[in-house]
């Protein structure tokens, strides 16, 4: 890149700038690059500053700087291109460049940087750490608002560890920045603070910060935990917890806040002097209701920490009687158990120390006693702990009063608070327990006036519920009766059942309980057995009556009545108690009484009033439901069968086999062809079961049919049973019915001949065939042979189309004619001889030729045969086959 006309090389920046002349330059600018080369030549032969010291490589960026001095780009390339000289010839290229642009930040920045990086690896020691902190507090004259510069120069001071320079720069980076740019400096002065075991230097500092960004509170107190100052910290965290608008960085919620305040006065009660730690954590207490366990074992271990162990004691019991919820209590108690353990432990260590005198000995058993009377009342603490949660828990009362088994005075005061307590309409359980159990207390104690002043008291309360009120007048009837004052007995019970002066419904929720117990169906009922057993007949017939009349009776109390009127000779009148019975109720809970009613009526009158006890039967029957209707028409029929006429007795089996539920036809045909046969004959019983067939089920129809035609084969009908099998075959497929295809084939054997079972067979196939068309039937035998319990066809070629599952379902229709064919008895191993319809034609010729073995020889002489044959044997005839069945088979 030399040109010609420099030699000597002293215009080699002139070309590398690319200020080489061209050809083409007019006149006037050649002249002036010539006079602007003398220029430079004559400056750089003589420099202003002795000390600057320029090298050939540098003239074009001198020139570029001659011409544009305050360009900072320009500056920058001669930097950057003088990078790998001597740092001192470096630095003095960035003063002459900051001499002209003191304000140029970019120029600063790379500047300081370089300086630093020039003595990183120096002793601290060095003169050169000086040259640069003076370097930057020049810079500072024009960058002191750049933050960048600010954090590198205090780093700078923290490498060195000028601790107290670094810190007042860090002030003067604060108030020489805008506060918008504090939040830059804060994390490095933090870091700072933090770094050094000054902690008065850090709190001062973290204060000025929490002015700033009171956010960062909780990094203010674990500063203070660490630096063990937790008594600021404790004061520091009460702030912070009392502060509702103070969100958590760190995501603790305000609980989880107040529980580390908590921790941090209970633990160090030495230390944390200025906060009121009972106050603080009593209005935890009301604050954090669910919590409560946690905060009173706070408040426990910060009295034993500080050495008052029996305010912490009081304390410990406090809890146990206000907390609300098992957990807490549980909490509490074990905390409060470990105390005494270890007040215990400690006092035997210290006895067995100092030598054991006598005063320590009161002392040790004093605490003995006093931990396990703690232990012994866990059950009443937590029984407490449950009433307080609902003090209207019956339940809860109970257990309470066993807790305090062999006390008296306590049960006479548990029980008495526990009435006192209980609201009727808000309790859980039945309240009147605890009225009769207080009564049956007294009464076992032998205070029988007590117990009745108890129970006279309970009778005047206000229940929920009437049964309530009814239970307590039969509990004050049941203990007269355990001490033997009937007379009195009775005369509470029908004081119970005496009418109010105001009448009011049973169900009346608006009417007290008084008013509405004279309907209660248990104090009548205990009325009624006391007057059986107490009273008169006139009396008990009265009670009686009176129920019927309230319309509160059961089917038991109407059946009760009835046997009690029938005991005392009232025939009539125990039928009229069940007709007003059964003017009560509606079916299915008048079934009891009918039942009742109808058989107490035939064991009383028999046939001597038949036709009252029909009518009797159709007024049962009328509007019965199926599922009660077998009993009753059964009950008919045997009345009929007993007394009346058989005729209506079957009339009678007849409606019941349509009235019954269908579950129950199969069995009422049974019975109905059972009798008709008794009575009529079993050739009566045809038209049962022809309509037994068409009513049941095909399972049930299927047995009809089998037992209706072995009733034709006993009576020699062998062309009716046929007829049955044939119709039953319809129902039959032979894949799941077996039976009934042997059961037809062994018949076939017996009675019929070669066209028959021909005609049987025929029918297997078209019975087969026609069910073989079923698509649902097929797809469910190739699921069960495939061994899949569920699914569909495609099941069995997964990713085929309908196309390929019709496919499959004809080819397992093949196979199963194919099987069915196989289980067809062949003609050799068979003991019948027929013709197969699927035979080819040389099986045809074949069996053609054989004989058959139990063929029947008839003589000539017919008339002689006929006279030979004894009355039970069945004359058969034998016919030659015709030649056209064989076709061309078979040879003349």
């Amino acid at each position: 890149m030399i040109g010609k006309s420099s030699a000597n090389g002293k215009l080699v920046w002139v070309e590398r700038a690319g200020l080489r002349p061209r050809r083409h330059h007019t006149a006037t600018s050649v002249r002036t690059w010539r006079a602007w080369k003398m220029v430079v030549m004559a400056r750089l032969s003589r420099p202003e500053r002795p000390d600057l010291v320029f090298e050939e490589e540098d003239l074009p960026y001198e020139e570029e700087i001659m011409r544009n001095q305050f360009s900072v780009k320009c500056w920058l390339r001669y930097i950057e291109f003088k990078q790998g000289a001597p740092k001192p010839r470096l630095n003095q290229l960035y003063e002459r460049a900051l001499k002209l642009l003191p304000c140029s930040y970019k120029l600063w920045y790379r500047y300081l940087k370089a300086r630093r990086a020039q003595v990183k690896h120096r002793c601290v020691t060095d003169p050169a750490y000086e040259d640069v902190n003076n370097c930057h507090e020049r810079a500072f004259v024009f960058m002191h608002k750049m933050p960048r510069l600010w954090l590198d120069y205090c780093q700078f001071l923290m490498d060195q560890g000028r601790v107290t320079h670094t810190r007042r720069t860090f002030d003067r980076a604060l108030r020489a920045l805008p506060i918008t740019q504090h939040s830059r400096i804060w994390p490095l002065y933090l870091r700072f603070l933090r770094s050094h075991p000054l902690p008065e230097t850090a709190v001062r500092g973290y204060r000025r910060f929490l002015k700033l960004s009171p956010e960062s509170a909780e990094e203010y107190i674990e500063y203070l935990k660490s630096s063990d100052r937790l008594d600021e910290a404790a004061q520091r965290l009460a702030t912070v917890v009392n502060d509702e608008r103070f969100v958590s960085k760190a995501g603790k919620s305000n609980y989880q806040l107040w529980h580390e305040l908590c921790d941090l006065i209970s633990q160090n009660p030495d230390k944390v002097q200025s906060l009121n730690v009972d106050a603080i954590i009593r209005g935890g207490l009301t604050r954090f209701t669910d919590q409560l366990g946690k905060l009173w074992c706070s408040l426990a271990d910060y009295y034993i920490r500080s050495g008052h162990f029996e305010k912490a004691r009081d304390v410990y019991e406090e809890a146990i009687r206000t907390v609300m919820t098992v957990r807490d209590f549980t909490q509490v108690f074990d905390s409060y158990a470990q105390f005494e353990e270890s007040m215990i432990a400690a006092k035997m260590e210290t006895a067995s120390e100092l030598g054991r005198e006598e005063e320590d000995d009161v002392d040790l058993e004093l605490r003995l006693a006093r931990f396990e009377q703690l232990i012994s009342r866990r059950p009443l603490l937590l029984n407490s702990v449950l009433l307080r949660q609902n003090p209207h828990h019956v339940h809860e009362w109970h257990k309470r009063v066993a807790l305090h088994q062999g006390r008296p005075r306590e049960i006479i005061n548990t029980y008495t608070e526990a009435v006192q307590t209980v609201d009727p309409f808000k309790a859980t359980g039945k309240p009147h327990t605890l009225w009769v159990a207080f009564a049956k207390f007294y009464e076992d104690n032998g205070q029988l006036d007590d117990a009745r002043v108890i129970l006279e008291k309970a009778t005047k309360v206000s229940f929920k519920q009437v049964d309530d009120l009814a239970s307590v007048w039969c509990e004050c009837g049941e203990l007269e009766l355990r001490h033997e004052n009937y007379d009195q007995a009775l005369r509470l019970l029908r004081k119970a059942t005496a009418l109010p002066a105001r009448r009011a419904e049973y169900f009346d929720g608006s009417e007290p309980v008084q008013n509405r117990v004279y309907k209660s169906l248990k104090v009548w009922s205990m009325l009624a057995d006391l007057e059986e057993s107490l009273g008169t007949f006139q009396s008990t017939k009265a009670v009686y009556d009176r129920i019927l009349d309230l319309r509160i009776a059961t089917p038991q109390i109407v059946i009760n009545y009835a046997m009690f009127l029938e005991e005392h000779k009232y025939f009539e009148e125990s039928f009229k108690a069940y007709e007003r019975g059964i003017s009560l109720f509606k079916w299915p809970n008048v079934s009891d009484i009918w039942s009742t009613y109808l058989t107490k009526f035939i064991a009383r009158y028999g046939g001597r009033k038949l036709e009252r006890a029909r009518d009797l039967f159709e007024q049962a029957l009328d509007g019965c439901p199926p599922k009660y209707a077998k009993t009753l028409y059964l009950l008919y029929a045997q009345l009929e069968e007993e007394w009346g006429l058989a005729r209506h007795a079957m009339a009678v089996y007849e409606r019941a086999t349509r009235a019954v539920e269908p579950a129950q036809q199969y069995d009422m045909f049974n019975i109905y062809i059972k009798r008709a046969a008794e009575i009529y004959g079993v050739t009566h019983t045809r038209s049962i079961y022809q309509k037994a067939i068409e009513v049941l089920s095909d399972e049930h129809a299927r047995e009809m049919c089998l037992r209706f035609a072995d009733m034709e084969c006993k009576l020699g009908e062998i062309d009716r049973a046929r007829a049955i099998y044939s119709f039953c075959s319809q129902i039959c497929d032979p894949r799941t019915t077996g039976a009934f295809w042997q059961t037809w084939k062994d018949f076939e054997v017996r009675h019929g001949n070669e066209d028959t079972i021909r005609e049987m067979l025929r029918i297997r196939r078209s019975v087969q065939a026609t069910y073989n068309t079923q698509v649902n039937f097929m797809a469910s035998q190739m699921l069960k042979v495939s061994g899949s319990a569920t699914g569909t066809v495609s099941d069995l070629a997964p990713g085929q189309s309908g196309m390929d599952d019709m496919k499959l379902l004809e080819q397992r229709a093949e196979q199963l004619a194919a099987e069915a064919e196989r289980d067809q008895p062949s003609r050799a191993q068979s003991k019948i001889l027929f013709v197969r319809s699927d035979a080819s034609r040389e099986e045809l010729a074949e069996l053609a030729q054989q004989a058959n073995p139990e063929e029947i020889e008839l003589g000539e002489d017919e008339d002689e045969d006929e006279m030979d044959l004894e009355p039970n044997e069945v004359r058969l005839e034998q016919q030659s086959v015709p030649a056209a069945v064989f076709g061309s088979l078979k040879e003349d």
